[in-house]
C-alpha cells in the first residue's frame, strides 16, 4: 500500500511560481510511476504530468514548458514546480501513484492505483 500526502498549495498571483510536494509511504516508492492531476471547480480531473521510475517525464500541453515534475527517491518525494502561473491553473492538485517500473507514460485517472487528498492552488489575476 502507498499513502500520498500533498503540500505546498496556496494563493498566488498570476506570473508567480509555486512548488508542490507529495510525500509517499511504502517501501517500493522508487519503482512507482508518479503523476500529478488537477481538478478545477465544475470540471473533470485532468492529467498534468507524470514521471517514471527512471525519471522520464511527460506533460500535458498546458503544463509543458511551465511545469516540471521531479522525484527524490531517497526522501520518497515527488515535486511539481509550477512557473508562470495563470488564473486557469487554479484547481485542486492531486498526486497519484502506479506500481509500474517501465517506460510508459500514464495519463488517465484509471491508470493510477493510489491518490492523495489534494492541495488547493489558487492563482489570482
Amino acid at each position: 500500500q502507498v499513502q500520498l500526502v500533498e503540500s505546498g498549495g496556496g494563493l498566488v498571483q498570476a506570473g508567480d511560481s509555486l512548488r508542490l510536494s507529495c510525500t509517499a509511504s511504502g517501501r517500493t516508492f522508487s519503482s512507482y510511476t508518479m503523476g500529478w492531476f488537477r481538478q478545477a471547480p465544475g470540471k473533470e480531473r485532468e492529467f498534468v504530468a507524470t514521471i517514471t521510475w527512471n525519471d522520464r517525464t511527460y506533460y500535458s500541453a498546458s503544463a509543458k514548458g511551465r511545469f516540471t515534475i521531479s522525484r527524490d527517491n531517497a526522501k520518497k518525494l515527488v515535486y511539481l514546480q509550477m512557473n508562470s502561473l495563470k488564473p486557469e491553473d487554479t484547481a485542486v492538485y492531486y498526486c497519484a501513484a502506479r506500481d509500474f517500473s517501465g517506460s510508459y507514460y500514464f495519463t488517465g485517472q484509471d491508470d493510477y492505483d493510489y491518490w492523495g487528498r489534494g492541495t488547493q492552488v489558487t492563482v489570482s489575476s
